[in-house]
């Protein structure tokens, strides 16, 4: 296997934004120089990892990046989202092991909320809460994957990294 040749990049920094095109092309950075934390990916054990990726591939349109099979079934997939460079793992659990996940819930944000969920209707997948408008500002339905694990698809927009949605709930007299 023929090694690819990697360019250095200069250490003078441009004080233009990348266009686009490049920061769609740019590979993600494998860890932060600096030292600091990225968030990699989730791993969720599931009891049938061919049923999960129906699921997160099939339904909510993960792509696959990685199968691995032993003696032909799935036992870890790797998918990334749709819409940008998250990741999450599939992992066979064992016969004897819970994949009970509570006190965790799966957050995807999606731009066009209700179509989505009435196009997640049309196939025939049950909505366990229809999109609404949440005290906090951000606009939320809920579901549930195959193995039980909880799931919100919400829309939150330019609220998303902002401190001040709680207001929202402090006027409407919630803690």
């Amino acid at each position: 296997m023929k090694k690819r040749a990697v360019k250095k990049s200069s250490a003078k920094k441009s004080s233009r934004a990348p266009s686009k095109k490049a920061a769609l092309t740019k590979a993600p950075a494998a860890a932060d120089a600096d030292g600091k934390l990225s968030f990699n990916h989730a791993m969720i054990y599931v009891k049938d990892v061919d049923r999960s990726l129906g699921f997160y591939g099939g339904l909510l349109g993960f792509k696959l990046i990685e199968d691995f099979r032993y003696e032909g079934k799935a036992v870890y997939a790797r998918l990334r989202a749709p819409g940008n460079d998250g990741t999450l793992a599939l992992h066979q659990a064992g016969p004897d092991d819970s994949v009970a996940s509570n006190g965790v819930r799966l957050y995807f944000e999606v731009g066009e909320l209700d179509d989505f969920c009435r196009k997640l209707q049309q196939k025939n997948f049950y909505i366990t809460k229809m999109p609404q408008m949440m005290p906090w500002g951000w606009r939320h339905a809920y579901l549930n994957d195959p193995d039980g694990h909880e799931i919100s698809l919400y829309f939150a927009g330019a609220n998303r990294m902002k401190k001040s949605v709680m207001s929202t709930a402090k006027k409407a007299g919630r803690p």
